[in-house]
């Protein structure tokens, strides 16, 4: 075939125009099909048809799940990490329309680790002197930016990591370094700590990381719980030897073991 023979897409069988193919290792992509991808995957080029029809069909499974998900708690701005409490699930979600979004909802159990990331860069501040040249300032002066990341680890058959940024755009602080002083001592009196944006990403970075891993370990506990050896008691209002329910009832009377 030539180069600009006509492709169709191995999933829908429309045709694919120009710059439009998605390659796979077996076959092609169109963008429409690409799209309902997870926005996680990334393995889409080393993917076979095969794998990405599983996948899609997954993608559809889970826009059942997107539609019966009930946000109790969420956290951030513009990427918000949505919590349903009663369903042990969460997703991340970029827009506020996540029934057409259809982002990917994992259960609790799915997280193995949290983390914020603060990428710095640093930009020397200059001046132009009297011959028209870019000088330093003295002391210099730095213009600091910060990007505000967060990493979600999770098990999950088509991705392991979801990250995203939390700031809408980058904070940026101005700091001042005296002369021949060491670099530590920057930090100390150029403080980002004082930044109020700062401190609300950071805050908030924070917060996800407690929330999940708080919500991770609680279904840790119950699973222990669950599979932990049963033992018998006795029934305080029968008598009988007997090895409660899930709701720590009597096999025999159904009454409340607990008294």
């Amino acid at each position: 075939m030539g180069l600009f023979d006509k492709k169709y897409c191995d999933i829908c069988g429309d045709k694919i125009g120009l710059l439009g193919n998605r390659k796979l290792e077996d076959g092609n992509l169109c963008k429409n099909c690409a799209k309902k991808l997870s926005p996680w995957f990334s393995e889409r080029r080393h993917s076979t048809l095969a794998e990405i029809k599983e996948q899609l069909a997954y993608r559809a499974e889970n826009q059942k799940k997107v539609d019966g998900f009930k946000t109790t708690r969420s956290f951030g701005r513009g990427t918000l990490v949505c919590l349903d409490e009663d369903g042990k699930q969460f997703l991340v979600a970029k827009t506020d329309d996540i029934s057409t979004e259809n982002p990917d909802v994992l259960d609790y159990s799915q997280v193995t680790g949290c983390d914020l990331d603060i990428e710095e860069n640093r930009t020397e501040e200059t001046h132009t002197d009297k011959e028209g040249k870019s000088v330093s300032y003295n002391p210099p002066r730095y213009r600091y930016s910060y990007d505000f990341y967060m990493v979600i680890r999770v098990n999950h058959p088509y991705f392991d990591e979801m990250r995203f940024k939390l700031n809408t755009s980058s904070v940026e602080i101005e700091k001042t370094l005296p002369r021949n002083a060491p670099a530590h001592v920057v930090g100390a009196l150029n403080s980002t700590a004082a930044n109020q944006d700062y401190r609300e990403y950071e805050q908030m970075g924070k917060e996800i990381k407690e929330a999940l891993t708080a919500v991770r370990e609680t279904v840790r506990e119950d699973s222990a719980a669950a599979n932990a050896p049963k033992v018998a008691v006795t029934c305080p209002l029968c008598g009988a030897t007997t090895i409660p329910d899930e709701f720590g009832r009597c096999e025999y009377c159904g009454g409340s073991v607990k008294g």
